[in-house]
């Protein structure tokens, strides 16, 4: 990630050919064109182009004008180099001028409150580091990443009003786990961290959360936990970023013990039995029935339906925690399920822990 305290170098926005050091150095020679011309068995013609910055100089070129001007070739080429990429340097800024206005639909304040980059006064060295963060070059290849409808269409409505902080939260999530190292995917060995993890439901944040991503890496999974955005209402979402590697991302949306941890067997569900080619988002919907079956099979395997009528029965505190003990789970996922089958919501609130991201 770029530091927050970088600071951005002056671009000019005019290059200098290296022609114009060319004259320089005739004139301190006291050599005429036609002169240089014959000395390098160049044409006229061509030297006048050299000189406009419209032909460049060769390594071959070089090579002829160290031996007539004695200056040496690595710094005709240097020259030309520094040149030509300054000369790039313009026309990406004409470039990324006529895409400003795309700015509108990311959230730069709250990347930047992030840490992702830094406050940039100058648009169009803000919009260029947008473009880097999303690993894009061009505002048309984020479109055809990120805001293409058919893509979008099997995502959730969201990607279609709220593109930029959508997509920006995705992104956070790629680079996270972009880091992180995996062992190649191994399902049956998913399934048995799947069943450390869910004992893990029973320990404080700063116990589970170091082995939950241990034992998610060892099978091939890599653990995002990325802040969530203003205005993308999602739980989580799953990816896979190579054949075999593949991203869970989480935030603590809700705040509940229970909501994260279903939010992670849901999307656990989606890396056991779905496609490798989709992105798959937790928004809440059921309209996809990979949701409805990732939701399943998290609430089964959390808490197995024959229990639901026991649990519904439940009328003290005492009961939900022998409950929790009896089933080697976190009281508050019990707490979480009773709330959700009695639509008592107050009930034992004081049960389920709350999660928090921690100060940085």
């Amino acid at each position: 990630m770029v530091a927050a305290r970088q600071k951005y170098a002056f671009e000019p926005d005019y290059a200098i050919s290296p022609g114009e050091t060319l004259r320089e150095v005739m004139e301190s020679l006291g050599m005429s064109q036609k002169e240089l011309a014959k000395r390098t068995d160049l044409t006229v013609q061509s030297l006048n182009r050299i000189f406009k910055g419209a032909q460049p100089i060769t390594y071959e070129t070089a090579n002829r004008l160290e031996l007539a001007t004695g200056v040496p070739a690595t710094m005709w080429n240097n020259l030309e180099a520094l040149y030509r990429e300054q000369l790039a340097k313009i026309h990406e800024r004409e470039r990324l001028e006529a895409d400003l206005s795309w700015l509108k639909e990311i959230p730069t304040a709250e990347l930047v409150r992030r840490g992702i980059f830094p406050r940039i006064k100058d648009r169009v060295l803000l919009l260029r580091e947008i473009l880097k963060f999303y690993g894009v070059s061009s505002v048309d290849a984020w479109q055809q990443i990120w805001g293409a409808p058919a893509v979008a269409a099997r995502r959730s409505p969201c990607f279609e009003s709220k593109p930029g902080p959508a997509s920006a939260w995705i992104r956070q999530g790629e680079l996270q786990t972009r880091e992180i190292d995996c062992q190649p995917f191994d399902i049956n060995r998913f399934k048995v961290a799947l069943k450390h993890i869910r004992n893990l439901t029973r320990e404080p944040a700063q116990v589970f959360e170091p082995e939950l991503k241990r034992l998610c890496a060892e099978s091939g999974v890599a653990i995002a936990l990325v802040k969530e955005m203003k205005e993308v209402p999602w739980n989580g979402a799953t990816k896979w970023l190579t054949p075999h590697k593949a991203m869970i991302l989480l935030c603590l949306r809700g705040k509940g013990e229970d909501k994260f941890w279903f939010s992670f067997f849901h999307e656990a569900g989606h890396v056991l039995n779905d496609s490798k080619k989709d992105l798959l988002i937790n928004d809440g919907s059921q309209d996809d029935p990979r949701e409805k079956s990732a939701n399943d099979f998290a609430s089964e395997y959390l808490i197995p339906s024959k229990y639901d009528d026991a649990i519904r029965r439940i009328r003290s505190k005492p009961e939900i925690v022998r409950w929790a003990d009896q089933l080697g789970i976190a009281p508050g996922i019990v707490a979480g399920r009773y709330q959700f089958l009695t639509k008592n919501w107050n009930y034992y609130k004081d049960l389920i822990r709350t999660l928090a991201w921690a100060d940085v």
